[in-house]
């Protein structure tokens, strides 16, 4: 086996094209086989195979600077700078990150989860490179989904105003996660490919760029010999590159959106393969309540950037039309288009990621807050129980939202809360709302949330005790619940338990009474610590004789982790906090 023997790229500088060929099928084979059993990103990295083993074979990495954006193609360029024995050994799967990271290779430039950044980059690096008179290629790969967030229009534009050696290559495979829609970029790539790049509507060219078209994104010797002919070129150049995603596993070639991520799953049938019973999910619940909301009133709208499938699969999009707007990958386009809207008498509902929100604070802040629109924000996967590598940790949130003026931003404990949460805040008008949808087991109260979440910033006290209130926040009221459990259970103490509801404003009435007969209180946050509820509770109470106890998690890039060990590491066990609880009294 050729790929066993592949120490770095400078191996494949000695390979036949028929020896290429053959490691390029031996890398689609590995790939398949560690996908279909761990799971990963497998429609991207199938359609970059052929591209990266001529990338490799071409430049001279780590001489030649190769960026990739997002980094969820990556798994072959992987392979090929001597981490093979992550793809081919089960044991050792888990030894690499889903995503390029500098600690792994000198061949990863940049930690890369996030998108339409490569181009930025790429200008730094060819900038510093052109500073310091070294002479290399600088390599900035990109996706047609890629490029339609806003940073990838500067990128294009500060590079073509340079006008130094870079090579951009554009793999257009015609789908983002979901299928693009028509219009805009995605349109003028498409009359690209239809004219074979002959178009004369060429945004590229109208850019300044040298431009070049290969309709066979997946023919490794065209590959090779477009690599060849801009190498050490001295202009910027754009390589528009028509891949197939899936290439080479037929059910991710039917079903691009299906096999952009995810797994196990059988390669006989390409069907994902199912852990236990389907349950109810509060993702699922959500996506129920929006569907019926959309029906009932045609001024709501739901808008996403790029990631449909949280809230909608494709046949419900389908038949939702016009009141759901996939923007493609531009968040914040989809806070400030969400701000308009709300302006102008609908009622828009943005669907995001925890992680992706982290690239919208301006527009969050002063486009939609300082407006006071009522906008309504959807935050998925804020939670430790989430994605855990380091580049798409979710658990930022409550620091970042809870400060803006003017937002209120709620975390229900159960599907009744949320669907109460929900209903207030779509059909309010006075503010920018944010929910934070609860992340793991779905629990029912089989009562109707009656609460008027007009009265800001009121808690609920789900049990009046003494000495000690516990206040448990969203995700973790549950682990705060079993805090006052064990005390009343091993010490005999009737805590008082708090579910605040609100993370953008404090219960001051309720704060102000606990001193007649409390001595501490307890915060418990699934997420940072540093700027967390926790943090604004103890700075309110810090002239009071009450002591203040936070739990959350301490401020880092956490990589991989596994949840139970995390948790424990951040003292978020009963045992723990019992014990700090007793010892405080």
């Amino acid at each position: 086996m050729i790929l066993e023997n592949i120490s770095g790229p400078q191996d494949l500088k000695k390979l036949t094209i028929e020896e290429l060929h053959k490691l390029a099928d031996e890398t689609r084979t590995v790939l398949l086989e560690k996908i279909s059993s761990h799971g990963g990103h497998s429609g991207p990295n199938l359609g970059m195979v052929e591209m990266t083993v001529a990338l490799h074979h071409v430049f001279d990495s780590p001489v030649d600077k190769i960026i990739f954006d997002v980094s969820h193609q990556t798994y072959i360029h992987k392979m090929l700078t001597g981490r093979q024995k992550a793809f081919m050994d089960p044991k050792h799967y888990d030894d690499v990150s889903g995503y390029t990271n500098p600690k792994e290779s000198e061949h990863d430039l940049f930690t890369m989860g996030h998108t339409s950044t490569s181009l930025s980059l790429a200008s730094g690096v060819l900038h510093a490179r052109d500073l310091k008179n070294e002479k290399s290629n600088v390599v900035a790969i990109i996706g047609d989904g890629a490029l339609s967030g806003g940073m990838a229009y500067e990128g294009l534009n500060t590079i073509a105003t340079l006008g130094t050696n870079a090579i951009i290559i554009i793999n257009d495979n015609d789908q983002s996660i979901a299928k693009n829609p028509k219009g805009g970029i995605y349109t003028a790539l498409e009359n690209l490919r239809k004219t074979k790049g002959q178009a004369t509507n060429n945004i590229f060219k109208a850019l300044g760029y040298d431009y070049h078209y290969l309709e066979d994104g997946n023919n490794l010797e065209e590959l090779i010999s477009l690599f060849k002919e801009v190498k050490d070129i001295d202009h910027p150049v754009v390589l528009h590159i028509y891949t197939e995603k899936g290439k080479g596993f037929k059910p991710a070639e039917e079903n691009h959106e299906k096999f952009h991520a995810g797994g196990p799953f059988s390669l006989e049938t390409g069907e994902y393969i199912k852990k236990g019973a389907v349950t109810s999910t509060y993702n699922g619940i959500t996506s129920e309540y929006l569907t019926k909301k959309l029906k009932e009133d045609p001024l709501a709208v739901v808008i996403n950037a790029g990631t449909p499938g949280i809230v909608f699969n494709r046949k419900l999009r389908e038949q939702i039309g016009s009141q759901f707007i996939d923007v493609g990958i531009a968040e914040e386009q989809a806070v400030t288009m969400t701000t308009g809207l709300a302006k102008n008498g609908a009622k828009p509902v943005w669907a995001v990621l925890s992680t992706f929100l982290q690239r919208t604070y301006d527009q969050l802040s002063h486009d939609m807050a300082l407006n006071n629109q009522a906008g309504v924000v959807l935050v998925y996967s804020a939670s430790i129980n989430s994605m855990n590598d380091e580049s798409h940790l979710g658990f930022f949130d409550i620091p970042f939202l809870s400060h803006i003026p003017n937002f209120v931003y709620l975390a229900p404990t159960n599907k009744e809360e949320h669907l109460a949460m929900l209903e207030w805040a779509i059909n309010q008008n006075e503010h920018p709302v944010a929910i934070r949808v609860p992340v793991g087991s779905v629990i029912e109260t089989g009562e109707e949330d009656e609460t008027d979440y007009s009265i800001l910033n009121k808690n609920k006290v789900e049990k009046f005790g003494e000495q000690v209130a516990i206040f448990g926040v969203g995700n973790f009221y549950n682990l705060a619940e079993k805090v006052s459990e064990q005390l009343k259970l091993e010490h005999n103490i009737e805590a008082t338990l708090v579910n605040p509801r609100f993370l953008t404003g404090l219960d001051k009435e309720l704060l102000n009474s606990l001193e007649d007969n409390h001595k501490l209180v307890v915060t418990v946050e699934d997420g940072i610590v540093e700027g967390g509820y926790g943090q604004t509770v103890a700075s309110y109470l810090g002239n009071t004789e009450l002591k203040v106890q936070n739990y959350g998690i301490n401020k880092k890039f956490y990589d991989r982790y596994n949840v139970e060990e995390l948790m424990e590491e951040n003292g978020l066990t009963v045992d723990n906090m019992v014990k700090n609880i007793i010892e405080n009294l």
